[in-house]
């Protein structure tokens, strides 16, 4: 089963932006309510799709990939296609909602 990955700004470049394909990202914080909720859903979806990565970054401890996304509200969800930014989902969704996201640039 695949793994949700936690990105940093020294892997972010790598896993994300050079991968040619789809990736979620999830801009998350630990004292943060929603994220708490939207981490287990995450870690379904990881198990779910073989051709998405499923990432989360901290937006605590990478203060300047939050920046660098204008990260305002969490959980702050991207969907990357071959490093750009096709969505943005801001604030706890259901599982449905993250799905068809990933289903839509696959």
């Amino acid at each position: 089963m695949k793994e949700v990955l936690h990105l940093t700004g020294e892997t972010f470049q790598k896993e994300v932006l050079d991968y040619e394909g789809v990736a979620l990202v999830d801009f998350w914080a630990p004292w943060c309510g929603p994220c708490q909720m939207v981490g287990p859903v995450m870690e379904e979806l990881a198990g779910e799709f073989d051709n998405a990565k499923i990432c989360k970054v901290n937006v605590d401890e990478e203060g300047l990939l939050a920046q660098q996304y204008e990260i305002m509200s969490i959980p702050a969800v991207y969907i990357f296609k071959n490093g750009e930014v096709q969505e943005t989902i801001i604030g706890a969704q259901a599982k449905a909602t993250y799905r068809e996201a990933i289903q839509k640039y696959i």
